[in-house]
């Protein structure tokens, strides 16, 4: 894993795009002031980043199948299948315990329904713009993905299981920074706080992640950051 040096740090942020990555996740603040988000919206927009990261995901299938033939489109489709039924129900496991913690948190006394739509739904009601932030997380995913996916030509340099591994380990080290971020909000009683902590978290995550890019357009043969990651 790279160092979040100085160094590496004024690198990465030669990139103008990752001082749009950077907008993106402190974006969330703006809804904090603006529209009083507490920590169930904000928690609740991170799982359905998550469900962007798997659509993305998709898209890297089969763009890295497209072209090598009809067995490797077909591989794609039996590949995507089957990431999609286990990443989703992933997804859907976390997704409870996140329901689970934002009821605790801001009492919000939802109806919902536990099925991964019910949840989406329930994402969506928990804060005033949600569809505005979820928007621009997917607005970022897409860019991301055509310029280093499909112009930057690295869907020639992958596999189809290496893709589909990659938004694991990302969405585990997510997860448990929201909980312990979580815990922290509990332990200070001090929402306002709490929630700023998160989205600072989720900044400092997303700058390692704008340096790792940056090295790999650097260094192209070294391993591959996740880029569907808008963090």
């Amino acid at each position: 894993m790279q160092r979040l040096t100085p160094a590496a740090l004024a690198q990465a942020y030669r990139d103008p795009v990752s001082w749009i990555v950077l907008a993106v996740d402190l974006f969330p603040i703006v809804a904090i002031f603006q529209f009083g988000w507490g920590a169930a919206a904000l928690v609740m927009l991170y799982w359905l980043e998550n469900l962007v990261i798997g659509l993305v995901t998709l898209l890297r299938i089969f763009a890295a199948a497209a072209g090598n033939g009809a067995s490797a489109i077909v591989g794609a489709i039996v590949f995507g299948g089957f990431f999609a039924f286990h990443y989703g129900m992933f997804c859907f496991v976390h997704g409870i315990f996140l329901m689970a913690f934002a009821e605790m948190s801001d009492a919000t006394t939802g109806v919902f329904e536990i099925s991964l739509l019910g949840l989406i739904r329930y994402a969506m009601w928990t804060g005033d713009g949600m569809a505005l932030f979820i928007g621009a997380i997917l607005a970022l995913q897409l860019f991301l993905f055509v310029r280093d996916f499909i112009v930057r030509a690295e869907y020639r340099e992958t596999d189809l299981i290496s893709e589909m591994g990659k938004p694991y380990g990302r969405i585990i080290v997510l997860h448990v920074a929201l909980f312990a971020g979580f815990g922290l909000l509990v332990f200070l009683g001090e929402p306002l706080l709490g929630v700023l902590a998160l989205i600072l978290l989720r900044a400092a995550w997303g700058a390692l992640q704008s340096v790792r890019r940056r090295q790999e357009i650097t260094a192209p043969h070294g391993p591959k950051v996740d880029e569907a990651s808008p963090i």
